[in-house]
């Protein structure tokens, strides 16, 4: 979800509850658009993290600090002269623009008391932070905005403050219900596009949520809106609204198959109950959330030339397996071949020089066939010429029969390395993938390079009925579980037909309860390519049923034996175990 004006009100009333009245302690700037502030409190400290990145900007309290640069850089140079040690009196949102503007009450040179304005604009590419003082003059900012760049406004030191108005939308906060009435019916937009592009703040995802609390269809023209259908909306805009100027905030993240996919600070009711988590705070929803997605989008970075290396393998070896089918396809006629030459033995003697062709008796259907011939030939050369086609069909059958065997396999194992990089979850993951890899001669391991430290570990669950659960997060840690880790009557479970981990629950000797199978299944369809379908076909046995095939790819195992169960791969009510 966007960073709304919403979420802005939501984490403005906790700064509010959380920093009003302290000192700021320590300024640093970790990042050339970044800030954090650490502020004196009763009670102790706390560490607010504000970020102007283009692409991910922020604003949140944590626990977490950052490191930073050994020389600061200018704009945090300015702002410990100005106010450093100075005292937070005013924490604001100006109606619900994206912008949180911190007032801060400090002593200049003279010993003076001054009011100094730190403004965070949260505004995707355009986000900033401002520095002005108590005449809305910028007296610095983190970026620098020129007339060059911006027809709209300078940012630039010397030049006034103002929020641009770029959009003519409403203050949701200001609207009463004619005005908001007029607003719905004056366009003739989907119902959810309207109001977001009508009152400043909201998002999309916001916008849909309204709708779905009026019962109405979003992506209806709002001109298809009934009048009992007007004042259901405007009851819950106006509800919401309530909810945003009484600071009845409930942070909450909604989870899709266990990734994040939403945040809120007003619950999203158009999820499902069991999909929504409540955070304690904003800040905590928020540094949840994209810690979750930045680490999602971090490893999908780092193993970018892994999934080139797999991909380029992967579609030689598709096409090569097309051509092989092919061929096999055109070898399917060296019977017939065979039974020409057989019945040319038999019957050319019939032929007149200079034939054509020759109709003979197949004594194989006890049907006339007619048997094409080359005139400048004998019967017998015929003959002679048919056997030499189907034994050259038969040797391409036969060699094409091991080798598309073969391709299908490495075709296999290229999947499921495939899917080992989208269950990997850290860097040391994709070393052991990497490993892989090498020992099958994708990556050429280079001379002197040492061996590698293998610190990646299965991921390991705990069952509602106390099991453990262990999962493969790649080829080589399936073959750990299964044949090492795993003793005979622990059960192992697998998605069936598809690319992904081996599960094991350790039974310790016991009967497992029906739950803990269905946990495990659910796990094993999560951790394969099953993951986010709605039912997924599991396959389940005892460990001692499971074998591995001489010379097989790793992670690669026949069984015999097993059960199989048809279920979904939603793991959100499933404890993991984080090791250390």
């Amino acid at each position: 979800m966007a960073f709304d004006g919403v979420t802005i009100a939501g984490i403005v009333k906790e700064l509010n509850d959380s920093l009003l009245g302290g000192r700021i302690y320590k300024i640093a700037q970790p990042e050339s658009d970044e800030l954090m502030l650490t502020i004196k409190v009763n009670g102790g400290q706390k560490r607010l993290f504000i970020s102007a990145s283009a692409s991910l900007p922020l604003i949140y309290l944590t626990e977490n600090n950052k490191q930073s640069p050994m020389t600061a850089p200018g704009f945090c140079m300015l702002l410990r002269k100005h106010i450093q040690n100075g005292r937070i009196i005013g924490i604001s949102q100006p109606g619900l623009e994206r912008i949180v503007q911190i007032q801060v009450e400090h002593l200049n040179e003279m010993g003076d008391l001054c009011r100094k304005n730190l403004v965070i604009e949260i505004m995707g590419k355009h986000s900033n932070i401002i520095f002005i003082d108590d005449k809305d003059m910028i007296i610095d900012s983190i970026k620098h905005i020129s007339g060059m760049v911006s027809s709209v406004r300078e940012v630039l030191p010397g030049r006034p403050y103002f929020i641009p108005e770029t959009q003519k939308k409403k203050n949701a906060l200001d609207t009463n219900r004619e005005e908001f009435l007029q607003t719905i019916l004056s366009g003739s937009q989907p119902v959810y596009k309207t109001l977001y592009a009508s009152y400043t703040g909201f998002s999309p995802v916001f916008a849909q949520e309204l709708c779905f609390r009026a019962g109405l269809d979003g992506d209806a023209s709002t001109a298809s809106l009934s009048e009992d259908g007007m004042q259901k909306l405007y009851d819950v805009f106006q509800s919401a609204v309530n909810d945003i100027q009484t600071g009845n905030f409930t942070p909450n993240i909604v989870y899709e198959f266990g990734s994040p996919v939403e945040f809120s600070v007003l619950p999203l009711t158009m999820y499902q109950a069991e999909e929504r988590r409540e955070e304690a705070s904003v800040s905590a929803m928020l540094e949840r959330y994209y810690a979750q997605r930045n680490s999602i989008s971090r490893i999908r970075q780092k193993s970018a030339d892994l999934r080139r290396i797999v991909q380029t393998a992967l579609e030689r070896n598709v096409k090569k397996y097309d051509l092989q089918l092919r061929q096999i396809k055109d070898t399917e006629k060296r019977e017939k071949y065979r039974v020409y030459g057989e019945l040319l033995n038999t019957y050319g003697y019939q032929a007149s020089p200079g034939d054509p062709s020759i109709t003979a008796r197949n004594y194989y259907t006890d049907e006339d066939i007619t048997i094409p011939l080359d005139p400048t030939l004998a019967p017998l050369e015929n003959a002679k010429k048919y056997f030499e086609k189907y034994n050259k069909m038969k040797r391409t059958y036969e060699a094409l029969s091991t080798l598309t065997l073969e391709v299908k396999e490495e075709i296999e194992h290229l999947e499921s390395i495939s899917a080992s990089l989208d269950i990997a979850a850290a860097e040391e993951d994709l070393v052991q993938i990497r490993e892989e890899l090498v020992q099958n001669g994708y990556i050429r391991r280079k001379s002197g390079d040492k061996k590698v430290k293998i610190t990646s570990r299965p991921f390991h669950y705990i069952s509602s009925d106390g099991y453990h659960i262990y999962v493969g997060k790649n080829n080589l840690q399936n073959d750990e579980l299964t044949f090492r880790f795993a003793s005979g009557n622990d059960w192992w479970f697998h998605a069936k037909g598809l690319p992904g981990s081996h599960v094991i629950v350790k039974t310790n000797g016991d009967t497992l309860p029906d739950r803990t199978f269905e946990e495990a299944a659910k796990l094993a369809a999560y951790y394969s390519r099953a993951r986010g379908q709605e039912k997924a076909e599991i396959d389940y046995t005892e460990k001692k049923n499971v074998k591995k095939t001489n010379g097989g790819k790793p992670g690669f195992v026949i069984y015999h034996t097993n059960y199989s169960m048809v279920i979904d791969s939603d793991i959100s009510g499933l404890q993991q175990i984080r090791e250390s």
